[in-house]
């Protein structure tokens, strides 16, 4: 089991990587690895498997079939985490995982002893966690940009807008759902029906970006607790811009109207999730004071962890 020691080391860990990240909480259940450093070390992890069934929502950024690995690598820096990987990586040598498949890793973005050790097993940072505490902007909305939320007659311009964002990331990560759209209609047609922070802007009377968003609380005891520091956070779910309007400032009003929004409600920030590697988000929204909180590391498939 994980005994005090290692869960101490990870906490202690933790803080001093950022101090935003909250407090680990106890390990979770799944199967026990063990390994030790060159120089005697115990560290150990805990493996957990999850297999997506055909139509859920998760399938639009996650391969059907996932091991998630959850270390616990003491004191030991970067060589604790690289033992643990390379017990995992004898672990997978029993599974036939397939091509719909992925070991990942949630790991505190500014932990830098971590991140050659993932490097190493062939891991890369698929996504990240994405905080901002900033007040909100100053600036005004354009005066040829109009924001609102949407309504439930909205339903096929924010279908047609938040597909773009899918058809983009298809071509700059490995996650390629050709049934994008009938895996988000079920949930975007509730949340407008519920009246969801859902905000269109419209250039020229045209919808031409969207941003797709709700309320998080992160309460002890809530999964939200374990990524998120204690408050009512507004999310950010899907922004995307029509392409023959990026570029125009139309995204900056948008999410210029979205903050000031939230702050009015309470939020103690915002938080979500983009790819680094996308050469799109990675620019636009630490540009709007987003600055990584937590790293998802990935390799797909899961035969491919080294």
């Amino acid at each position: 089991m994980i005994g005090e020691r290692l869960l101490a080391a990870q906490r202690a860990r933790f803080a001093a990587a950022d101090p935003l990240v909250p407090v680990p909480p106890g390990p979770p259940d799944g199967e026990l690895l063990a390994a030790a450093t060159t120089a005697g070390e115990q560290v150990a992890a805990v493996l957990q498997t999850k297999t997506y069934a055909p139509g859920t929502l998760d399938l639009l950024w996650s391969a059907q079939r996932v091991w998630q690995l959850f270390p616990y690598p003491g004191k030991s820096g970067t060589e604790g985490m690289d033992a643990l990987l390379r017990a995992w990586r004898h672990r997978m040598d029993a599974e036939s995982p397939g091509p719909d498949s992925s070991c990942t890793v949630t790991w505190p973005s500014r932990d830098a002893a971590a991140i050659h050790a993932f490097l190493r097993h062939g891991m890369v940072p698929i996504s990240v966690l994405a905080i901002r505490t900033a007040p909100p902007p100053a600036e005004l909305p354009r005066e040829d940009v109009t924001v609102r939320l949407a309504t439930p007659e909205d339903f096929e311009e924010v279908l047609a807008l938040s597909k773009e964002t899918f058809d983009y990331t298809a071509m700059v990560t490995s996650h390629e759902r050709p049934d994008a759209v009938e895996l988000m209609t079920p949930q975007l047609t509730r949340n407008l029906a519920a009246g969801a922070p859902i905000w269109l802007a419209e250039a020229g009377g045209i919808a031409t970006s969207v941003a797709d968003c709700g309320w998080v609380d992160s309460a002890p005891g809530t999964w939200a607790a374990e990524l998120l520091p204690p408050g009512r956070w507004g999310y950010v779910n899907n922004v995307a811009t029509r392409p023959g309007a990026r570029g125009r400032g139309i995204g900056r009003a948008l999410m210029s109207t979205v903050h000031r929004a939230f702050a009015e409600r309470g939020t103690v920030g915002t938080y979500l999730y983009y790819n680094p590697t996308n050469p799109l988000s990675s620019v636009f929204w630490p540009q709007q004071g987003y600055r990584p909180l937590w790293t998802f590391w990935e390799v797909q498939p899961a035969s491919a962890l080294r």
